[in-house]
């Protein structure tokens, strides 16, 4: 039997073993082998380690893989796999764990694009909302009711989304330099048949999706009623009208599923 003090010295030389070991595959460039680690042997688990990181996060942002070239792309990835403690086990929530490193943890660079982090934004809730498991319970929902006299019911499968670049247009052949003088509003839900899309909105949808995000009373009419009186509209009715032809739109897509009962 083991003495206590030999037990602790083994686990704190195997912690330090497993410590020399992490750091070596996120920085193989930078951080020795641990000793007595064969080489060929240590490099077979981190190009297995970093090869499978560096597909998923390719297949969950492949529009802003398409933006780089070959080396460009692994100076990033390899920053993130060498900056980042994931918190997650499960490949499918690396796109989140990659999201956050974006937003607070990458170190601002010259040759970054500067809309990166609204796209990455942009393709992950792509990916989020085709994997999502919410349910909503129908039975509290009018599916054909008056969507002007009741509170229609946003999908919880329905995400507004407001952004400073024309995120949902960028691509290769389109790679803005500067940000819009005026924010773009964009929908991407899952409709009917579980396919994921978007729509591109208005300010004033934008802020009628809002208004009835905001309060589960407030029907169809008071909401257009209030929007008129914010924008001091000179006829009240006409907004309504409009507003009545965007809910049945809203609601045709699935993003509005009807009304509360």
């Amino acid at each position: 039997m083991n003495a206590p003090s030999q037990t602790l010295a083994n686990k704190k030389s195997f912690k330090d073993w497993q410590y020399a070991f992490t750091s070596h595959i996120r920085d193989p460039e930078n951080v020795e082998i641990p000793k007595g680690m064969e080489a060929r042997r240590i490099k077979i688990y981190s190009d297995l380690f970093y090869n499978n990181i560096e597909g998923f996060i390719s297949d969950g942002f492949p529009v802003l893989r398409s933006l780089y070239n070959e080396d460009n792309w692994h100076i990033l990835i390899r920053d993130y796999f060498k900056v980042h403690k994931n918190h997650t086990p499960y490949f499918l929530e690396l796109t989140q764990e990659f999201l956050e490193y974006l937003k607070n943890e990458r170190e601002s660079n010259d040759d970054d694009f500067p809309f990166m982090l609204e796209l990455a934004h942009y393709e992950w809730v792509e990916l989020a909302l085709s994997i999502d498991e919410t349910e909503m319970d129908m039975s509290v929902i009018a599916k054909d009711g008056d969507l002007i006299k009741g509170h229609p019911v946003i999908s919880p499968l329905a995400w507004p989304l407001s952004y400073n670049f024309e995120v949902h247009k960028i691509s290769e052949d389109y790679i803005p330099e500067q940000a819009n003088t005026q924010a773009t509003h964009l929908i991407v839900y899952r409709d009917h048949e579980d396919e994921v899309r978007f729509m591109e909105i208005n300010a004033v949808t934008a802020r009628l999706l809002f208004l009835l995000d905001e309060d589960n009373t407030l029907t169809g009419h008071a909401a257009l009623q209030q929007i008129a009186e914010e924008l001091q509209h000179p006829d009240t009715n006409a907004v309504i009208d409009g507003g009545l032809t965007t809910l049945n739109e809203l609601h045709e897509r699935g993003i509005i599923l009807g009304t509360a009962k």
